[in-house]
């Protein structure tokens, strides 16, 4: 699947079920831009989930960590209307022992990843909403 933003070859994989109310529409399956971060739903996530270090090596080695970290920053493109599923996925993450922040900051010094905010900026944002 191309990606609709950038014209890079989309990842896609199967949300969790755990953590498919966290993203709008409660898709079963999306796909992820390794380049800019954009989040289509997918019809082709396949059974499992996927090897998230291709798209950065920032990421949590665990899948399904990984998998709410990369669908926490892909929604950080729109935090008010996302505020509330990032807020629940950086939850889960910390709840394996992987601090969401310090893996926004790796992410953000990702020369690979170019998404169309700012992640340190936004980071900033979301930590003014949390106090």
């Amino acid at each position: 699947m191309e990606c609709p933003e950038c014209g890079d070859e989309a990842l896609p994989f199967v949300v969790p079920p755990e953590l498919r109310e966290h993203v709008p529409s409660s898709p079963e399956s999306v796909a992820i831009c390794p380049t800019c971060l954009s989040l289509e739903p997918s019809e082709n996530g396949g059974t499992e989930l996927t090897d998230f270090s291709t798209v950065s090596d920032a990421l949590p080695d665990d899948r399904e960590t990984a998998a709410a970290m990369v669908l926490a920053t892909a929604l950080m493109s729109s935090l008010a209307r996302n505020r509330q599923h990032i807020e629940a996925l950086f939850d889960h993450v910390e709840a394996t022992g992987v601090d969401p922040l310090l893996v926004l900051d790796r992410l953000a010094d990702d020369p690979d990843l170019r998404p169309p905010f700012n992640i340190d900026r936004r980071r900033e944002q979301l930590l003014q909403l949390r106090d």
